[in-house]
């Protein structure tokens, strides 16, 4: 495996270790869950570093995803975060800020579903990660 590869099978592993910790944040400490993704894009260097780890999970995801059990929808997945990350970096961070303001108090309202979702696909990154080195 290059170094490259390797790489890229440590970022998805931490990417699926981190939604672990978030949902388990998100349903033994919600006040502290919320008040951690309300501080998403709360400035510009915040803004930049969210859009620098999401576009690495997603090159990642879609580097490794071959290599994954539900190869396609993780490539998918790898891939809606690569867009999804280029567009907010076309608009000013200011206005991902106002955004995110207005939509995370709408889903902390259901921290408790959001930590089960959370850990469910930390959950399936891991195992699709596990079963396909395994195949």
């Amino acid at each position: 495996m290059s170094l490259l590869e390797t790489f890229a099978l440590a970022v998805v592993v931490l990417a699926g270790l981190y939604l672990l910790a978030l949902g388990g944040a998100s349903l033994l400490a919600p006040t502290r869950a919320s008040r951690f993704l309300l501080g998403f894009a709360s400035s510009a260097p915040v803004h930049f570093t969210e859009l620098f780890l999401r576009f690495v999970a997603g090159a990642a995801l879609v580097l490794h995803a071959p290599r994954m059990a539900l190869s396609g929808a993780f490539n998918l997945f790898g891939w809606v975060l690569l867009v999804t990350t280029a567009c907010l970096l076309l608009i000013p961070w200011r206005w991902h800020h106002r955004f995110a303001q207005r939509a995370v108090p709408l889903f902390t309202r259901y921290i408790a579903l959001l930590g089960l979702v959370s850990l469910a696909m930390g959950g399936l990154i891991l195992a699709a990660v596990a079963l396909g080195r395994a195949a």
